[in-house]
């Protein structure tokens, strides 16, 4: 069942939401050829607790870490590790925290100085897909509208779209109904109401969109180990329309002060 929330319960939403963003920011601070991703975990933890919140990640399902870092072909669900980060690295870096009692959960992918071009242009298509799908997140309309929105921005380019990983509602707890997808037909699926919550969470690939599950039970690559991305939004749906309860805002500002990366 979606559980809708009422203009109190998105407001209350939204610090939790916002915080994922103040953390991915600041863990861009320190993303570096040669850092560790078990040392930016660190940092997240760190700084998540230290506002009085909750790493969602962490012990969900048995997840050891409070981010999930994605490197190059691997899509999400990728272990912090001793891993040392490369220059030209694409770095996929999802968070979630729990703070008075409310759930955000947000997607952010870095390049760091060095990426290819072809790179950075999967970067930029795949976070453009986002906004394109949150526009339609508009009372009345489908979530396969959302969907389609996404998939036909992103083919155009030739990319894949992952088809096993979607989005989903959200709220006191990080996954509810209903499913996201990144894909589908316009006029289907269920009808956006007021007070619905989700989180759209486009996976894009620069090449084939089949996807290869770990035996960690959470790592997944793409097939022929090309380049992922994956952009993630909060998004609460309204009279206004879409209100999206995340940011970048911090995060591209973080980048912007780091010689190591570069603003896509």
């Amino acid at each position: 069942m979606i559980k809708v929330k009422t203009l109190e319960e998105i407001e209350q939403m939204k610090p939790a939401a916002l915080m994922v963003g103040d953390t991915l920011a600041e863990v861009s601070k320190f993303i570096k050829p040669g850092v560790k991703t078990l040392e930016l975990d660190t940092i997240a933890e760190e700084f998540i607790r230290s506002k009085g919140a909750v790493p969602t990640f962490k012990g969900y399902g048995g997840f050891p870490a409070s981010l999930c870092i994605s490197i190059n072909e691997a899509v999400v669900h990728g272990f912090p590790s001793s891993r040392e980060i490369k220059e030209g690295d694409i770095i996929s870096i999802d968070c979630g925290c729990t703070f008075n009692g409310w759930v955000g959960d947000s997607a952010y992918t870095f390049a760091v100085k060095g990426a290819k071009e072809e790179d950075k242009k999967l970067l930029k298509v795949t976070k453009e897909s986002l906004y394109l799908g949150i526009k339609e997140c508009q009372i009345g309309r489908r979530l396969g509208d959302l969907g389609y929105a996404i998939q036909s921005y992103c083919e155009s380019f030739g990319y894949g779209v992952v088809r096993e990983l979607c989005g989903h509602g959200l709220g006191h707890v990080m996954h509810e109904e209903p499913n996201v997808l990144n894909y589908g037909r316009k006029g289907t699926g269920a009808k956006f109401r007021e007070g619905m919550t989700i989180a759209i969470e486009p996976m894009i690939t620069l090449g084939n969109k089949e996807i290869v599950f770990h035996n960690d039970g959470w790592t997944c690559t793409t097939v022929d180990c090309s380049t992922a991305a994956h952009f993630e939004h909060d998004v609460a749906i309204t009279k206004e329309g879409p209100v999206i309860l995340s940011s970048y805002k911090a995060i591209e500002e973080a980048i912007k002060t780091n010689d190591n990366l570069e603003l896509i």
